[in-house]
């Protein structure tokens, strides 16, 4: 950590409590950051820190040495927190936007947290941009309604967006910007990533891009590794494959829909020194993870902000790191797309060497266990929809997708049935002879639980049988083409007949404006107007009938 900081903490012009000292020397924090040289306020007044939702911030565990702070976080219990505040209350409050206006409005549950901020001096809002991209500028808004306006508010962001640009110009009083760069580093160079870092990126085909990753983990399974994925899915199934592939290795998986296994899981993976965490784009900011020593990026993120933040899990505070992302030959173009968009140099890697076909024994895995077969399902499904999401629609076109090559890059067994291959047909995947239906789970007790499903659902069939429409046996389009047709001369039937009522209406109208124009001008008298008016409106009836006359009568 040499000379890559700014100066020491006993340097700042207003003087830190000396318990505060005394903790950071324990901990070995002699420099400060050039984030942290530059915004310090030397304050030990009240912080109100808002991370993205589901990002703890274990950076600030050093707090709990000398004051009193309380986390605010989405899963803990609501009650529980509203009681620990008003034991022992908190001069910091750590929080994600949701959570922090609940406490707000907890004043039935004898919590006054509105009158409690009336003192607040600072108010941080970390990855700022992301919070007001994820939707909660109501959220904040709400908050901020209740702080006082004489505060020092900070904004930290390692991207800039126009939405942050607004809410400085809308929402701070008197703005500073301070923008850090590296020493040595041009300010004519715009770069975004560190100058320590060591970005590539490599080209495979769709079905030997797992191949190509399990080849890489296995040669670097003695440094720590994250690797993302697009999908909650793809991390649950690419995850347990991993966990069989790499022996020898601790392999965990994080996500958003975890709830109270994460903090478990991210505290045990800071403290390794080697490893691999598979993950979502949830570890991508606002996290700080020690000695990452490679950022694996399986799937390009849906933003390609989200891509230099995921990168800035490495490399940091001065250290040499290394980021790889997988890109299929359709994809290639992303790699200028980065340098000019983001500022996001890469550069080509050599092929991975020493790769071997690995899909048999994930297949081996879903047929031994329909929890994996599930998984491999769920996975190509919710990828194939992110991949139609992704931000970049450009370079990343679900049309040129091949999805037999993506099927058999999963390991699928069989297609799951979705629209996006509805009417498609892929000679190039050869579907397992195995009835799927047969794989049991290895669960015992979610095996007899599905086996009661499967008896319930055919004594159901046999009790109401399901009358065969030949039409499914048809192609969806044919039969989309089929109803069209019958719905077009339905239509034209409808409006033949309006045409019909319209046109007698519109005579019926014209001879109507004909008489008035007459009785207007005197040329026929208010008797022969009633008369003739009374004629034109009697009941018309077609060729070879009998007008109604209130009862039944037979046809001439």
């Amino acid at each position: 950590m040499d000379n890559i900081t700014d100066g020491t903490w006993d340097s700042l012009p207003v003087k830190l409590n000396d318990s505060i000292l005394e903790t950071l020397k324990e901990l070995e924090f002699t420099y400060m950051t050039p984030v942290q040289s530059v915004t310090a306020p030397g304050s030990e007044h009240i912080i109100c820190f808002l991370p993205l939702p589901a990002m703890y911030v274990f950076s600030t565990f050093i707090i709990c040495f000398f004051s009193r702070q309380i986390l605010l976080i989405g899963g803990s219990n609501p009650i529980e927190d509203v009681e620990k505040f008003k034991e022992q209350g908190a001069n910091i409050v750590i929080a994600t936007p949701g959570r922090l206006e609940d406490m707000f409005r907890r004043k039935a549950d004898g919590l006054d947290l509105a009158s409690s901020v009336k003192s607040l001096d600072v108010l941080v809002l970390d990855e700022a941009d992301r919070l007001l991209d994820m939707g909660f500028e109501a959220s904040l808004n709400t908050i901020l309604s209740y702080l006082p306006k004489q505060r020092r508010t900070g904004l930290f962001s390692a991207t800039q967006t126009q939405e942050l640009e607004k809410l400085v110009r809308a929402g701070l009083r008197n703005p500073v910007r301070i923008t850090v760069k590296e020493k040595g580093v041009a300010d004519t160079v715009a770069q975004k990533t560190p100058s320590r870092l060591s970005n590539y990126y490599t080209i495979c085909r769709t079905e030997d891009k797992f191949n190509n990753l399990v080849a890489f983990l296995r040669q670097h399974k003695h440094e720590k590794l994250l690797v993302f994925f697009s999908t909650c899915a793809c991390v649950e199934y690419y995850g347990r494959a991993l966990e069989m592939l790499i022996k020898k290795v601790s392999v965990q998986c994080i996500h958003g829909k975890m709830k109270n296994k994460r903090n478990k899981i991210f505290a045990d993976f800071r403290t390794q020194k080697s490893g691999i965490l598979v993950c979502t784009d949830v570890m991508a900011r606002g996290i700080d993870i020690p000695d990452v020593n490679w950022v694996l990026q399986y799937d390009p993120p849906s933003s390609a902000s989200a891509f230099v933040h995921r990168c800035g899990r490495t490399a940091r505070i001065g250290n040499l790191g290394n980021a790889l992302v997988f890109l299929l030959p359709m994809e290639e173009s992303y790699v200028n797309f980065l340098s000019i968009n983001q500022k996001c140099p890469l550069q080509k890697m050599a092929p991975i060497n020493d790769v071997v076909d690995v899909l048999p024994k994930v297949k081996a895995m879903a047929l031994a266990d329909r929890a994996m077969f599930d998984r491999g399902m769920r996975a190509f499904v919710s990828n194939v929809q992110a991949y139609a999401k992704h931000e970049c629609s450009l370079i990343f076109r679900i049309k040129d997708l091949d999805f037999a090559a993506l099927a058999r890059g999963f390991a699928l067994l069989r297609l799951p049935k979705m629209p996006e291959l509805r009417g498609k047909t892929l000679p190039d995947f050869i579907e397992t002879n195995v009835d799927t239906n047969t794989i049991r789970y290895k669960d015992k007790n979610r095996e007899k639980q599905r086996q009661k499903m499967l008896a319930e659902q055919k004594d159901k069939d046999q009790m109401y049988p399901v009358k065969k429409n030949f039409m499914k046996n048809q192609s969806w389009s044919k039969q989309k083409n089929k109803k069209e047709r019958r719905k077009k001369r339905a239509d034209k039937r409808k409006h033949n007949e309006e045409s019909d009522a319209d046109e007698d209406d519109m005579k019926e109208l014209r001879s109507d404006t004909r008489l008035l124009k007459k009785l207007k001008k005197g040329q026929i008298s208010e008797e022969d107007f009633e008369k003739q008016i009374t004629s034109l409106s009697k009941p018309k009836h077609k060729a070879g009938g009998t007008p109604c006359s209130g009862s039944d009568q037979d046809d001439v």
